[in-house]
């Protein structure tokens, strides 16, 4: 299957809540990737963050995607790695194995707007639900602000680093979630977020264009 090369230039809205968690209740990382990275603990407890995010036209692709991921670090050097993904795009699943490592998987999602820029997000495969969410703004910091990490995936039986940069309106938020405790995310059932931001309007790019980078 044909899929954009990288980088991707994506846009969209985004909806991140950031959860504390036990160390040995983390999701685990590949078994490969845990013997180049290692999960940021502080104090007994490491950080998972989720994601609801509505890729929309103007960008190379436009689908629906909720995802896991897991605050690490390379030596001294922080990075995310990306432990659970799942999109409604065929082009993104193939895309995103094939060129970064992001085991992304196929789903049905839903992520409806509302009039005060909050989203309604339910996630589910044909085996059974996989979460559910409502989010809803704050008050926002004014203007555009940068935001850049890097995402630490394992392709080839290698580690894969990737840049990602984006610039968006960046706000508070509240969200509530109903997590499916026998499903994929079973590990945050019954758990409240510490944080979640609204990231507005972002214009995103995901990759290189240097062939060789990571």
């Amino acid at each position: 299957m044909d899929f954009p090369p990288e980088p991707w230039h994506l846009r969209g809205q985004m909806y991140v809540s950031l959860w504390s968690l036990p160390r040995r209740e983390l999701p685990p990382l590949p078994p490969g990737l845990a013997g180049m990275v290692r999960p940021v603990v502080v104090g007994g407890r490491g950080v998972v963050g989720t994601a609801w995010v509505r890729y929309e036209p103007g960008g190379v692709l436009h689908y629906r995607e909720l995802l896991a991921a897991v605050l690490v670090r390379a030596g001294l050097r922080p990075r995310i790695s990306i432990v659970q993904i799942w999109v409604d795009s065929e082009t993104s699943r193939v895309g995103g194995r094939e060129l970064w490592g992001i085991p992304k998987e196929l789903a049905e999602l839903a992520i409806e707007p509302d009039d005060n820029g909050g989203i309604s997000g339910s996630a589910a495969t044909p085996t059974g639900p996989i979460a559910r969410a409502r989010v809803t703004p704050g008050p926002g910091l004014p203007g555009r602000w940068p935001v850049a990490f890097t995402v630490a995936q394992l392709l080839a039986a290698r580690l894969r680093t990737t840049p990602v940069r984006c610039r968006a309106r960046i706000g508070g938020a509240s969200s509530t979630w109903q997590v499916e405790p026998g499903g994929p995310l079973g590990y945050l059932a019954g758990r409240r977020p510490l944080l979640t931001l609204a990231v507005r309007d972002f214009r995103l790019v995901f990759g290189s264009a240097d062939p060789h980078h990571g």
